[in-house]
Protein backbone atom coordinates (compact mmCIF):
# COMPACT_ATOMS: atom_id res chain seq x y z
CA UNK A 1 0.00 0.00 0.00
CA UNK A 2 1.16 3.51 -0.72
CA UNK A 3 2.73 5.17 2.29
CA UNK A 4 0.86 8.36 1.38
CA UNK A 5 -2.54 6.84 2.14
CA UNK A 6 -3.95 4.91 5.09
CA UNK A 7 -6.82 3.67 2.93
CA UNK A 8 -6.96 0.13 1.56
CA UNK A 9 -9.54 1.21 -1.02
CA UNK A 10 -9.89 4.76 -2.27
CA UNK A 11 -12.25 6.31 -4.82
CA UNK A 12 -11.57 9.81 -6.11
CA UNK A 13 -14.42 11.57 -7.94
CA UNK A 14 -15.40 8.30 -9.64
CA UNK A 15 -18.21 8.21 -12.18
CA UNK A 16 -19.44 5.40 -14.40
CA UNK A 17 -22.04 5.78 -17.10
CA UNK A 18 -23.45 3.51 -19.77
CA UNK A 19 -24.67 5.71 -22.60
CA UNK A 20 -27.17 8.07 -21.00
CA UNK A 21 -27.49 5.97 -17.84
CA UNK A 22 -25.36 7.16 -14.91
CA UNK A 23 -24.61 4.24 -12.57
CA UNK A 24 -22.14 6.05 -10.28
CA UNK A 25 -21.88 9.81 -10.09
CA UNK A 26 -18.81 11.63 -8.71
CA UNK A 27 -18.25 9.35 -5.70
CA UNK A 28 -15.28 9.79 -3.37
CA UNK A 29 -14.44 7.78 -0.24
CA UNK A 30 -11.66 5.95 1.55
CA UNK A 31 -11.94 2.55 3.22
CA UNK A 32 -9.60 1.44 5.99
CA UNK A 33 -8.97 -2.13 7.19
CA UNK A 34 -11.98 -3.58 8.96
CA UNK A 35 -15.55 -4.15 7.83
CA UNK A 36 -17.42 -1.62 5.71
CA UNK A 37 -21.01 -2.10 4.57
CA UNK A 38 -22.21 -0.71 1.23
CA UNK A 39 -25.95 -0.07 1.46
CA UNK A 40 -28.58 1.27 -0.88
CA UNK A 41 -31.75 0.30 -2.74
CA UNK A 42 -31.70 -1.87 -5.85
CA UNK A 43 -30.16 0.03 -8.74
CA UNK A 44 -28.35 2.46 -6.44
CA UNK A 45 -24.91 1.61 -7.84
CA UNK A 46 -23.56 -0.72 -5.15
CA UNK A 47 -22.54 -3.52 -7.51
CA UNK A 48 -21.04 -1.04 -9.97
CA UNK A 49 -18.87 0.34 -7.16
CA UNK A 50 -17.64 -3.15 -6.29
CA UNK A 51 -16.95 -3.87 -9.97
CA UNK A 52 -14.91 -0.67 -10.18
CA UNK A 53 -12.90 -1.73 -7.13
CA UNK A 54 -12.04 -5.13 -8.55
CA UNK A 55 -11.32 -3.95 -12.10
CA UNK A 56 -14.29 -5.57 -13.83
CA UNK A 57 -15.35 -2.19 -15.21
CA UNK A 58 -13.37 0.91 -16.08
CA UNK A 59 -14.39 4.26 -14.55
CA UNK A 60 -15.73 6.82 -17.03
CA UNK A 61 -13.97 9.47 -14.97
CA UNK A 62 -12.06 9.62 -11.71
CA UNK A 63 -9.85 6.92 -10.23
CA UNK A 64 -10.02 3.89 -7.95
CA UNK A 65 -6.98 2.65 -6.06
CA UNK A 66 -6.74 -0.55 -4.04
CA UNK A 67 -3.82 -1.12 -1.69
CA UNK A 68 -2.28 2.02 -3.16
CA UNK A 69 -2.36 0.78 -6.78
CA UNK A 70 -4.46 1.39 -9.86
CA UNK A 71 -6.85 -1.51 -10.37
CA UNK A 72 -7.47 -1.96 -14.07
CA UNK A 73 -5.25 -4.57 -15.71
CA UNK A 74 -3.18 -5.03 -12.55
CA UNK A 75 -2.90 -8.83 -12.44
CA UNK A 76 -0.60 -8.85 -9.43
CA UNK A 77 -3.12 -6.78 -7.48
CA UNK A 78 -5.91 -9.19 -8.45
CA UNK A 79 -4.13 -11.90 -6.50
CA UNK A 80 -4.57 -9.78 -3.36
CA UNK A 81 -8.32 -9.37 -3.91
CA UNK A 82 -11.10 -11.79 -3.06
CA UNK A 83 -14.30 -11.17 -5.01
CA UNK A 84 -17.65 -12.85 -4.38
CA UNK A 85 -20.21 -11.58 -6.92
CA UNK A 86 -23.91 -11.47 -6.18
CA UNK A 87 -24.95 -13.97 -8.84
CA UNK A 88 -24.54 -17.67 -8.15
CA UNK A 89 -22.07 -19.23 -10.60
CA UNK A 90 -21.25 -22.83 -9.66
CA UNK A 91 -20.59 -25.93 -11.76
CA UNK A 92 -23.21 -28.32 -10.42
CA UNK A 93 -21.20 -31.40 -11.49
CA UNK A 94 -18.21 -30.36 -9.36
CA UNK A 95 -17.87 -31.27 -5.71
CA UNK A 96 -17.43 -28.43 -3.27
CA UNK A 97 -13.78 -29.30 -2.85
CA UNK A 98 -13.18 -29.41 -6.60
CA UNK A 99 -14.73 -25.97 -6.95
CA UNK A 100 -12.56 -24.43 -4.23
CA UNK A 101 -9.47 -26.18 -5.63
CA UNK A 102 -10.22 -24.72 -9.07
CA UNK A 103 -10.41 -21.23 -7.53
CA UNK A 104 -7.04 -21.86 -5.86
CA UNK A 105 -5.43 -22.96 -9.12
CA UNK A 106 -6.77 -19.85 -10.90
CA UNK A 107 -4.87 -17.82 -8.28
CA UNK A 108 -1.77 -20.00 -8.77
CA UNK A 109 -2.15 -21.54 -5.29
CA UNK A 110 -0.99 -25.17 -5.36
CA UNK A 111 -0.99 -25.86 -1.63
CA UNK A 112 -3.82 -28.28 -0.87
CA UNK A 113 -3.84 -27.17 2.75
CA UNK A 114 -5.12 -23.76 1.55
CA UNK A 115 -8.18 -25.59 0.19
CA UNK A 116 -8.61 -27.31 3.55
CA UNK A 117 -8.46 -24.03 5.45
CA UNK A 118 -10.95 -22.27 3.19
CA UNK A 119 -13.48 -25.09 3.37
CA UNK A 120 -13.09 -25.30 7.13
CA UNK A 121 -13.57 -21.54 7.45
CA UNK A 122 -16.84 -21.86 5.53
CA UNK A 123 -17.87 -24.81 7.76
CA UNK A 124 -18.42 -27.19 4.85
CA UNK A 125 -15.96 -29.94 5.68
CA UNK A 126 -18.70 -32.59 5.93
CA UNK A 127 -20.21 -31.61 2.55
CA UNK A 128 -17.02 -30.92 0.58
CA UNK A 129 -17.19 -34.18 -1.41
CA UNK A 130 -20.80 -33.70 -2.50
CA UNK A 131 -21.64 -32.18 -5.87
CA UNK A 132 -22.58 -28.52 -5.53
CA UNK A 133 -25.78 -29.26 -7.46
CA UNK A 134 -27.06 -30.97 -4.30
CA UNK A 135 -26.28 -27.97 -2.06
CA UNK A 136 -28.90 -25.73 -0.48
CA UNK A 137 -28.84 -22.00 -1.27
CA UNK A 138 -27.00 -21.28 1.98
CA UNK A 139 -24.41 -24.00 1.31
CA UNK A 140 -23.85 -22.66 -2.19
CA UNK A 141 -23.14 -19.24 -0.72
CA UNK A 142 -20.67 -20.71 1.74
CA UNK A 143 -18.73 -22.73 -0.82
CA UNK A 144 -18.49 -19.60 -2.97
CA UNK A 145 -17.13 -17.78 0.08
CA UNK A 146 -14.56 -20.54 0.57
CA UNK A 147 -13.45 -20.08 -3.04
CA UNK A 148 -13.13 -16.34 -2.41
CA UNK A 149 -10.91 -16.92 0.64
CA UNK A 150 -8.70 -19.73 -0.64
CA UNK A 151 -5.79 -17.52 -1.77
CA UNK A 152 -5.82 -15.50 1.50
CA UNK A 153 -6.64 -12.10 -0.07
CA UNK A 154 -5.96 -8.83 1.73
CA UNK A 155 -9.13 -7.14 0.45
CA UNK A 156 -12.51 -8.93 0.25
CA UNK A 157 -15.37 -7.60 -1.90
CA UNK A 158 -18.55 -9.48 -1.05
CA UNK A 159 -21.77 -8.71 -2.95
CA UNK A 160 -24.87 -9.88 -1.01
CA UNK A 161 -23.00 -12.73 0.74
CA UNK A 162 -25.84 -13.40 3.21
CA UNK A 163 -28.48 -14.22 0.60
CA UNK A 164 -30.04 -17.59 1.30
CA UNK A 165 -28.29 -18.17 4.62
CA UNK A 166 -30.18 -19.19 7.72
CA UNK A 167 -29.77 -17.54 11.17
CA UNK A 168 -27.13 -20.03 12.33
CA UNK A 169 -25.11 -19.55 9.14
CA UNK A 170 -25.31 -15.78 9.58
CA UNK A 171 -23.89 -16.09 13.09
CA UNK A 172 -21.06 -18.23 11.72
CA UNK A 173 -20.47 -15.70 8.94
CA UNK A 174 -20.30 -12.88 11.48
CA UNK A 175 -17.69 -14.83 13.44
CA UNK A 176 -15.62 -15.45 10.31
CA UNK A 177 -15.80 -11.78 9.30
CA UNK A 178 -14.73 -10.72 12.80
CA UNK A 179 -11.71 -13.04 12.64
CA UNK A 180 -10.69 -11.76 9.21
CA UNK A 181 -11.08 -8.17 10.37
CA UNK A 182 -8.91 -8.90 13.43
CA UNK A 183 -6.23 -10.16 11.05
CA UNK A 184 -6.13 -6.71 9.46
CA UNK A 185 -8.05 -7.50 6.30
CA UNK A 186 -10.31 -5.02 4.53
CA UNK A 187 -13.83 -6.34 3.94
CA UNK A 188 -16.54 -4.58 1.96
CA UNK A 189 -20.00 -6.12 2.18
CA UNK A 190 -22.87 -5.08 -0.05
CA UNK A 191 -26.18 -6.17 1.44
CA UNK A 192 -29.83 -5.25 1.82
CA UNK A 193 -30.05 -7.17 5.12
CA UNK A 194 -29.70 -4.05 7.20
CA UNK A 195 -29.79 -5.55 10.67
CA UNK A 196 -26.97 -7.92 9.73
CA UNK A 197 -24.78 -5.14 8.36
CA UNK A 198 -25.50 -3.11 11.49
CA UNK A 199 -23.95 -5.85 13.60
CA UNK A 200 -21.10 -6.63 11.17
CA UNK A 201 -19.80 -3.34 9.84
CA UNK A 202 -17.58 -0.79 11.54
CA UNK A 203 -18.54 1.75 8.91
CA UNK A 204 -21.17 2.16 6.21
CA UNK A 205 -21.40 3.81 2.82
CA UNK A 206 -24.98 4.75 1.88
CA UNK A 207 -25.40 4.90 -1.89
CA UNK A 208 -28.52 6.46 -3.40
CA UNK A 209 -29.08 6.99 -7.13
CA UNK A 210 -25.40 6.52 -7.87
CA UNK A 211 -24.26 9.08 -5.31
CA UNK A 212 -22.71 8.68 -1.87
CA UNK A 213 -25.48 9.95 0.43
CA UNK A 214 -23.63 9.41 3.71
CA UNK A 215 -20.69 7.54 5.21
CA UNK A 216 -19.41 6.64 8.66
CA UNK A 217 -20.74 4.92 11.75
CA UNK A 218 -24.51 4.56 11.46
CA UNK A 219 -25.16 6.13 14.88
CA UNK A 220 -22.98 9.10 13.93
CA UNK A 221 -24.87 9.49 10.67
CA UNK A 222 -28.17 9.44 12.51
CA UNK A 223 -26.94 12.14 14.88
CA UNK A 224 -26.05 14.35 11.92
CA UNK A 225 -29.57 14.10 10.56
CA UNK A 226 -30.84 16.36 13.30
CA UNK A 227 -33.38 18.03 11.04
CA UNK A 228 -35.50 14.92 11.53
CA UNK A 229 -36.66 14.39 15.14
CA UNK A 230 -36.01 11.20 17.03
CA UNK A 231 -39.01 9.02 17.80
CA UNK A 232 -38.92 7.65 21.36
CA UNK A 233 -41.35 5.41 23.21
CA UNK A 234 -41.75 5.88 26.96
CA UNK A 235 -43.36 3.05 28.92
CA UNK A 236 -44.51 4.14 32.38
CA UNK A 237 -47.41 4.11 34.80
CA UNK A 238 -49.75 7.12 34.81
CA UNK A 239 -49.49 7.39 31.05
CA UNK A 240 -51.77 10.40 30.63
CA UNK A 241 -50.01 12.35 33.35
CA UNK A 242 -46.65 11.39 31.82
CA UNK A 243 -47.80 12.52 28.37
CA UNK A 244 -48.98 15.87 29.75
CA UNK A 245 -45.70 16.42 31.59
CA UNK A 246 -43.57 15.50 28.59
CA UNK A 247 -45.36 18.03 26.40
CA UNK A 248 -43.90 20.75 28.62
CA UNK A 249 -40.28 19.85 27.81
CA UNK A 250 -38.53 22.22 25.41
CA UNK A 251 -37.00 19.33 23.48
CA UNK A 252 -40.36 17.60 22.86
CA UNK A 253 -42.15 18.38 19.60
CA UNK A 254 -45.18 16.07 19.94
CA UNK A 255 -46.65 13.40 22.19
CA UNK A 256 -49.02 10.56 21.29
CA UNK A 257 -50.58 7.89 23.48
CA UNK A 258 -49.99 4.54 21.75
CA UNK A 259 -51.16 1.34 23.44
CA UNK A 260 -49.13 0.80 26.58
CA UNK A 261 -46.69 3.65 25.94
CA UNK A 262 -46.22 7.29 25.11
CA UNK A 263 -44.61 8.00 21.75
CA UNK A 264 -42.75 11.28 21.49
CA UNK A 265 -40.85 13.22 18.86
CA UNK A 266 -37.83 14.97 20.29
CA UNK A 267 -35.28 17.31 18.74
CA UNK A 268 -32.61 16.35 21.28
CA UNK A 269 -32.41 12.70 22.28
CA UNK A 270 -29.75 13.13 24.95
CA UNK A 271 -31.63 15.94 26.69
CA UNK A 272 -34.88 13.98 26.48
CA UNK A 273 -33.33 10.87 28.03
CA UNK A 274 -31.94 12.94 30.90
CA UNK A 275 -35.28 14.66 31.51
CA UNK A 276 -37.67 11.70 31.44
CA UNK A 277 -36.59 10.17 34.81
CA UNK A 278 -36.90 13.60 36.43
CA UNK A 279 -40.41 14.01 35.00
CA UNK A 280 -41.42 10.54 36.19
CA UNK A 281 -40.12 11.23 39.70
CA UNK A 282 -41.92 14.58 39.87
CA UNK A 283 -45.35 13.16 38.97
CA UNK A 284 -44.92 9.89 40.89
CA UNK A 285 -44.89 7.68 37.79
CA UNK A 286 -43.05 4.37 37.64
CA UNK A 287 -40.76 4.39 34.61
CA UNK A 288 -40.38 1.06 32.83
CA UNK A 289 -38.26 1.92 29.80
CA UNK A 290 -37.24 4.69 27.39
CA UNK A 291 -36.77 3.20 23.94
CA UNK A 292 -35.60 5.09 20.81
CA UNK A 293 -37.66 3.69 17.95
CA UNK A 294 -35.52 4.84 15.06
CA UNK A 295 -31.92 4.72 16.27
CA UNK A 296 -31.17 1.88 13.87
CA UNK A 297 -29.54 1.43 10.51
CA UNK A 298 -32.92 0.74 8.92
CA UNK A 299 -34.32 4.11 9.95
CA UNK A 300 -31.17 5.92 8.80
CA UNK A 301 -31.28 4.11 5.48
CA UNK A 302 -34.98 4.80 4.92
CA UNK A 303 -34.59 8.45 5.83
CA UNK A 304 -31.65 9.04 3.48
CA UNK A 305 -33.22 7.11 0.60
CA UNK A 306 -36.47 9.09 0.85
CA UNK A 307 -34.85 12.51 0.78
Amino acid sequence: MSAASAFSVEAQAVSKWYGSVVAVNDVSFGVEPGVTGILGPNGAGKTTLLNLMCGLVRPSSGAVRVLGEEVEGNTQLYRRLGVMPEHDALYSFMTGREFVRMAARLQDVRDESAVDRAIEAANLVDAQDRQTGTYSRGMRQRIRLAATLVHDPQVLLLDEPLNGTDPRQRVEFAGLVARLSAEGKTILISSHILEEVESLADRILLVVSGKLAASGNFHAIREKLDERPFKVRVAASKQREMASALVGLDCVLSVTLEGDGVETLTSNLAEFQRSVPQVAQRIGSRLYRVEPLDDSLESVFSYVVNQ
